[in-house]
């Protein structure tokens, strides 16, 4: 099997998640909100799953809902509070590098409830300046949405600044950390967000399940009808094995956090980084910022070279580019778009992510792939070879 360096977009499923989960999709069976003794074990599960995903992100246990994905998380977080506001048009803040689970689900807040979207820019490293939001907002701004780090690039954004003024002008702060729980450390009381979006398939449990942060108080209109669970915001019964399996996923990756891995991981996208650097001189650009990203996470263009050419030349490894195929025309990244990088280097770009799997000799297989993949196609172009030092 290729080494694996697409972490990003999805995780493998951690075995102690997959064993702290089996109980429930065997034996422990029972409705947990039934009175009976087969309620007792999954309701006390369900508690315990929810204390553990607050602890990682530092809110109390009911302020968690479960849902079934981000993009719900990210739909309840959004169209929540723009319905249970009660004003004629509510304004809506987010910026143009989201997920498109936060910028479609704007679109349909416009089109099917008139609210009014404003999609600000971001900078050359795709971060969004503090100042540019302040000037946005008007007296019908209700929410802003901003992502704490981008799946792409990991360019990590002001969050405490961004709620602080979110909040001077009476506004909601969501924060959609769907890459970022897990990588680095988050505590929703420090951030001051009000909203936030944490999901399973980032951080080792499987895909199905999610998780949405309300700070008490916050007025939702619930995303699902029905039997008041999730605090009456998300109706349905639980499915008690997923919610276990975030909750033993989140209390790894506090464990994780603890022991440094974000860390070790930046070493090791470092190391892939120079390496491809010192073989092809002038050649590799970052899309991103330098320091204020997620550790795990390499954003590279390499010059003369589009980003799908290098990875279907190098099979060793399994990774992202940062364009879309359409009708075999590649299109690139709107996010790189977004900020400003020049289409040529955008159909470059190559996101190369990291897990908690990554070792020193799947580096070694990274670099060694990449590089002969590039040479490949110099040698096609009569360019010659690059620096022989890997």
């Amino acid at each position: 099997m290729p080494v694996y360096l697409d972490y990003n977009a999805t995780t493998p499923i951690d075995p102690r998640v997959t064993e702290a989960m089996l109980p429930h999709l065997t034996s422990v069976f029972g409705n947990p909100s039934s009175g009976h003794a087969y309620g007792a074990g999954p309701r006390a599960a369900l508690s315990r799953a929810r204390a553990q995903v607050a602890n990682l992100i530092g809110a109390d246990p009911q302020q968690i809902v479960f849902t079934a994905s981000g993009s719900e998380a990210d739909l309840l977080a959004l169209r929540g509070p723009v319905l249970a506001c009660g004003r004629r048009r509510p304004h809506v803040i987010t910026q143009i590098t989201e997920h498109p689970a936060v910028l479609e689900t704007c679109r349909a807040l416009h089109r099917l409830h008139g609210a009014r979207v404003t999609v600000l820019p971001v900078d050359g490293h795709g971060i969004l300046d503090p100042e540019v939001l302040a000037e946005a907002i008007t007296d019908d701004t209700v929410l802003i949405s901003v992502m704490a780090a981008n799946n792409e690039t990991g360019a990590l954004q002001p969050l405490s600044e961004l709620a602080a003024i979110a909040h001077a002008r009476g506004a909601l702060m969501h924060c959609d950390a769907a890459q970022a729980t897990g990588k680095i450390a988050l505590d929703v009381n420090e951030s001051g967000v009000d909203l936030l979006t944490v999901v399973g398939h980032k951080m080792y449990a499987p895909k199905g399940i999610a998780a949405l942060y309300v700070r008490d108080g916050v007025r939702l209109e619930p995303v699902v009808y029905g039997g008041g669970q999730e605090h009456g915001l998300r109706a349905g019964t639980e499915n008690v094995a997923l919610a276990v399996a975030l909750g033993a996923a989140a209390q790894l990756a506090a464990d994780d956090l603890r022991d440094g891995l974000p860390q070790q991981l930046a070493a090791l996208r470092d190391d892939l980084h120079n390496r491809l650097t010192s073989a092809l001189p002038d050649r590799i650009h970052l899309n991103g910022p330098v320091t204020q990203r997620l550790g795990n996470t390499l954003n590279i263009s390499i010059t003369g070279v589009a980003g799908h050419d290098v990875l279907t030349a190098a099979p060793q490894i399994a990774a992202s580019t940062g364009s879309a195929c359409h009708s075999g025309a590649h299109i690139p990244s709107p996010v790189l778009t977004a900020m400003g990088v020049p289409t040529a280097q955008a159909l470059g770009a190559l996101r190369l992510s990291l897990g908690r799997w990554s070792t020193h000799e799947d580096i070694d297989i990274a670099a060694v792939a990449l590089l002969d993949a590039v040479d490949r196609f110099r040698q096609a172009n009569g360019t010659g070879r690059r620096n022989s030092t890997v």
